[in-house]
């Protein structure tokens, strides 16, 4: 089994962010009966959304000195809302992971398989 990330991406102009509470809660909902899904299937390994990109902080150790910045690590119109780390037989099986993700989550899904551990 590989295992890929299937993260859920956010623009300033989502429409998610002008739900209501009484609207956003079915998403949660059925965001919920995704999790159990995955677990009840082997596919969950770790999921969890992120806090707003204003929280972000960014850590530089790349020079002689670490330089702590408050901020993304980079200016996008788009960024990181929530991931699920699962795994899947295939990437076809990660896809169809990835549109049941989406439809529960009423977002775009990008699916990214992780690199094989090297061998020893």
């Amino acid at each position: 089994m590989s295992q890929y990330l299937l993260s859920v991406h956010h623009t300033p102009d989502d429409p998610m962010f002008d739900l209501t509470p009484e609207q956003i809660q079915p998403i949660f909902e059925a965001v919920d009966a995704f999790n159990e899904k995955l677990r009840a299937e082997g596919a969950w390994v770790f999921a969890g959304g992120l806090h707003p990109i204003e929280s972000a902080t960014t850590v530089d150790y790349t020079g002689d000195e670490p330089v702590v910045t408050d901020g993304p690590f980079s200016e996008s119109k788009e960024w990181l809302g929530g991931f699920w780390v699962i795994e899947a037989a295939d990437l076809d099986a990660a896809l169809a992971w990835a549109t049941a993700g989406s439809k529960a989550c009423a977002g775009k899904v990008e699916v990214r398989p992780f690199q094989d551990e090297p061998e020893a």
